[in-house]
């Protein structure tokens, strides 16, 4: 009778999704992987670019004159008069003018854009380094809810198999009249809630799948490699030293300094407009008959200019207002940073050290559990407890794997985050080898 009741509860449980035909990416691959797919990271890198280019256009205007040339030619009908040293009567004539200028003076102008931009070339990099944590944070998490996931569909299962054995136990001795009617109505209540739990849990694994398969570039779900079960490594840094290591080399805080640096250059470009510019400006015109022309005029000018800003409408004020306002958003933004680093980095620490005993005190409590489930299952199949505390000891056992299972993998992440804070991998087993 037993067996052919658990044969029956078996024939209501749900098909298990065949996984053996999933691709498979590890941690490392995951990481590289996304990294090239994540469009803030590409744009961040975009960004390298751009500042690194700036940079050298800030240092070509100090040895370097901006040169043009334009070539014309001209077809004219019926044919057309020049006078050069001679009257000529051409119809076709080409001119060319070569034209080369070079700032000598711009009001210091040209120091400004080379310190702005070299703050901007360090900020782009400090960003560059954030948004790389960011998405190696995005993918991690990615990463562990598949492994957690699957690991929580065991837990659900493993609670549906144990909801039907001790159905089948409680109707067995219900039958016998060794106990009441409601233990096996409790424990069919018990089991439709762990059917329910194990479809939800399932739907949750591939919904996990599938977003770990977006975010490293595959068109379907992606199953992540399991990791090796070690416990929660104890930080190789003390809080002191995290909070002197994220001010020096966080970069959140580098970004925020070199913004400030790059708003202050900024800001002193925009006073060179108060102070005279010299300009060396050479032009050679030449015409002819063909290409390249100098058969007919060719003209040479060396032009030395200076100019001085006197009054234009207050634009020139307005340029300077706006990039005051930028350079004191810019500090205070910088100081809120300073301020907040210890509050950062100590809530990031925190979480490590509070998971990492978590996962610990979690172990603890499924051997508890364990052992709770088992003497009150003895103790039932005796008659000597009620249903309730057997259910209650199954609850208690399926929760404490739960939350293992969320121990293990929350150490990981809360690890993860005290990495992007800082700027750096306190572990290499996500380095690629």
């Amino acid at each position: 009778m037993l067996a052919l009741l658990l044969a029956l509860q078996g024939a209501v449980s749900p098909a298990q999704a065949p996984t053996d035909s999933l691709p498979q990416v590890t941690l490392v691959e995951a990481l590289q992987r996304a990294a090239r797919l994540d469009p803030n990271y590409v744009a961040a890198l975009g960004q390298v670019d751009n500042a690194a280019w700036a940079r050298r256009n800030a240092f070509a205007v100090f040895v370097l004159p901006s040169v043009a040339m334009t070539v014309n030619r001209q077809s004219t009908d019926p044919a057309g008069f020049f006078f050069t040293d001679s009257l000529l009567r051409l119809k076709t004539t080409w001119s060319a003018q070569l034209s080369a200028r070079y700032d000598l003076f711009t009001g210091g102008q040209k120091f400004a854009e080379l310190a702005r931009s070299g703050a901007a070339l360090q900020g782009a990099h400090a960003d560059e380094l954030r948004q790389r944590f960011a998405t190696a944070l995005l993918t991690e998490s990615d990463y562990y809810a598949v492994l957690q996931n699957a690991e929580l569909d065991r837990v659900a299962r493993e609670r549906l198999r144990r909801a039907r054995e001790q159905l089948a136990v409680a109707r067995a001795r219900v039958s016998s009249g060794a106990a009441v009617s409601t233990d096996s109505l409790t424990l069919r209540l018990e089991l439709t809630r762990a059917q329910v739990a194990q479809l939800q849990q399932g739907s949750a694994l591939r919904i996990a799948r599938l977003e770990l398969g977006r975010r490293v570039g595959a068109a379907g779900p992606v199953d992540a490699a399991p990791l090796d079960s070690v416990a929660a490594p104890e930080l190789p840094v003390t809080l002191a030293d995290a909070i002197s290591e994220a001010a020096r080399q966080g970069p959140d805080y580098r970004a925020a300094a070199a913004n400030e640096r790059a708003a202050s250059a900024a800001y002193r470009a925009e006073l060179g407009n108060y102070l005279p510019h010299a300009t060396l400006t050479y032009t050679k015109l030449s015409l002819g008959t063909k290409f390249y022309p100098n058969d007919l005029f060719k003209q040479t000018n060396l032009t030395l200019g200076i100019s001085f800003p006197i009054w234009n409408n207050g634009q020139r004020e307005l340029a300077l207002s706006r990039a005051n306002v930028n350079k004191e958003i810019a500090r205070a933004r910088r100081q809120d940073m300073d301020r907040a680093v210890q509050h950062d980095v100590t809530a990031a620490y925190d979480a490590y050290v509070t998971a990492r005993a978590t996962a610990e005190f979690a172990t603890q409590g499924l051997v508890v559990a364990r052992e709770s489930f088992r003497v009150q299952q003895t103790r039932y199949s005796s008659g000597a407890t009620t249903i309730l505390d057997l259910l209650e000891a199954e609850v208690n056992l399926s929760q404490a794997e739960a939350d293992l299972v969320q121990a293990r993998y929350g150490w990981r992440l809360a690890l993860s985050g005290l990495e992007m804070i800082l700027g750096k991998r306190l572990f290499t087993d996500k380095e690629p080898q």
